[in-house]
């Protein structure tokens, strides 16, 4: 019996009403372990103190590394239409520890 690639399996996706409303956020922690990325969403306030996280997700190093090809790969084609994407703005530091490694991003 021949292998035929099209014989991959389909999975369907649901995506719930509350869950597509989606979450702003104007700031990720990432940090991660041997076995674990954790990227936190947070949406920080101007002139607020104190934020909260708005959803963390956990990830294999493997899927964190496919995830990170997928956004370059979004971003560059976003950037083949609407131009480059200006990240040179001052970025404030953020004093806070969430403990483990120290978080980039």
């Amino acid at each position: 019996m021949a292998d035929n690639p099209k014989n991959e399996q389909q999975i369907n996706i649901e995506l719930p009403e509350d869950i597509a409303e989606g979450i702003y956020s104007n700031l990720a922690v990432i940090t991660h372990s041997n076995s674990e990325f954790v990227l936190d969403f947070i949406k920080v306030m101007p002139g607020i103190p104190k934020a909260k996280v708005k959803s963390r997700i956990l990830l294999t190093p493997q899927h964190a590394k496919r995830l990170m090809k997928a956004m370059a790969d979004n971003i560059s084609k976003y950037e083949s239409i609407h131009g480059e994407i200006d990240d040179k703005g001052q970025v404030p530091p953020i004093p806070f520890n969430f403990g483990g490694p120290t978080a980039q991003a």
